[in-house]
C-alpha cells in the first residue's frame, strides 16, 4: 500500500480526494433528495428508510394548483425560448455580420439584466407593467422571461455566426445563391450547435424563473419555482422532494440530452466581446 501511494505521488492523492468532495457535495443533496422522494417510513437513527413507496408522488401529483403549474411552466419555456429565437437571431446575425457604431456598447448593453441585482430590475419593470396593463397577465409573465433571456439568446448565437467564414457564404454567392438560400443552407446549419446551447439555456432559465414570475404573474399565473415557495413551508419535506426532483429533472435530463454541443468552447466562446 505504501509503495503504491509513493508510485501514484502526492499530486495525485490530491486530485482525487478533491474529486470525491466535490462528488459528494454535488451529489449528496441530489442523493437525499431521490430517497426523501421515494420514502415510505424513515425514523432517526436508521440510516435509509425501512419503507419504500411512491405515495408522495401520488400526493403531489393529484394537487390540482401543482399539477397546474408543471404544465404552465414547462408551456411558458417553450413560449419563451420560440420567441426569443424569433428575435435574437437575426440581432446575433447582425451583431457578426454588420459593423455599425457603438455595437459592442449594444451587445455589451444585453449583460446588464445579470450584473445587478435581479429583484430591482423586476420591481422596475413591473411598475411599468402596472401601468400599460401587463400585470397577471400571460404576456407579461412571457415578456418578463424574455428580458432575463436575452443575454443567452443573443452572445452565445453572435458568436456562432462569427465562427462561420464568410469565405464560405461569399463562395456559395459566387455560384448563384441567394443571401437567403445562403444563409439557409449554409451560415444557420454551421452556427446550429452554438443555437442550440443558447435555446437549452433559455428554456432552462425560463423554466427556474420565480422572482420575476412572482411580481408580475401571481395570483394568476403560478409556476413551478413560484409553488416551491409555498412547498417548502405547507407541505411535509418529502412532497418537497417530489417536486425537486420534477424541477430538476427538465435541466438534467436536457443537459445530458445535448453534451455534444454544450462544451467549453461554445460556452467561453459565446461570452467574448469581439
Amino acid at each position: 500500500m505504501r509503495w503504491y501511494l509513493k508510485a501514484v505521488g502526492p499530486k495525485k492523492i490530491i486530485e482525487f480526494l478533491l474529486l470525491v468532495v466535490f462528488v459528494i457535495f454535488f451529489m449528496g443533496p441530489l442523493l437525499n433528495l431521490a430517497i426523501l422522494a421515494f420514502t415510505g417510513k424513515w425514523n432517526y437513527p436508521d440510516m435509509l428508510p425501512r419503507e419504500w413507496s411512491l405515495k408522495w408522488w401520488s400526493f403531489v401529483l393529484s394537487q390540482d394548483g401543482i399539477a397546474k403549474s408543471i404544465g404552465l411552466s414547462f408551456g411558458i419555456a417553450a413560449i419563451v425560448t420560440a420567441l426569443s429565437i424569433i428575435l435574437c437571431i437575426p440581432a446575433a446575425y447582425a451583431f457578426a455580420r454588420i459593423r455599425f457604431p457603438l455595437s459592442k456598447f449594444f451587445l455589451f448593453s444585453f449583460l446588464l439584466t445579470h450584473a445587478f441585482p435581479k429583484m430591482g430590475l423586476y420591481v422596475s419593470i413591473a411598475v411599468l407593467f402596472y401601468k400599460v396593463g401587463l400585470m397577471n397577465t400571460l404576456a407579461g409573465v412571457v415578456l418578463i422571461h424574455i428580458i432575463n433571456v436575452l443575454m443567452f439568446m443573443t452572445w452565445i448565437p453572435t458568436s456562432a455566426f462569427r465562427n462561420v467564414h464568410t469565405a464560405q457564404e461569399e463562395s456559395a454567392r459566387d455560384v448563384g445563391a441567394s443571401p437567403f438560400r445562403v444563409f439557409r443552407s449554409i451560415t444557420l446549419p454551421m452556427a446550429m450547435p452554438g443555437i442550440i446551447v443558447a435555446s437549452i439555456f433559455t428554456f432552462l432559465n425560463s423554466l427556474d424563473e420565480a422572482q420575476g414570475t412572482y411580481l408580475v404573474g401571481v395570483p394568476n399565473f403560478r409556476t413551478m419555482p413560484v409553488v416551491m415557495y409555498g412547498i417548502i413551508t405547507d407541505y411535509p419535506a418529502y412532497a418537497g422532494a417530489v417536486f425537486s426532483i420534477i424541477l430538476t429533472a427538465p435541466t438534467i435530463i436536457l443537459l445530458f440530452a445535448a453534451q455534444k454541443f454544450v462544451s467549453a468552447d461554445v460556452l467561453s466562446s459565446g461570452f467574448q466581446i469581439k
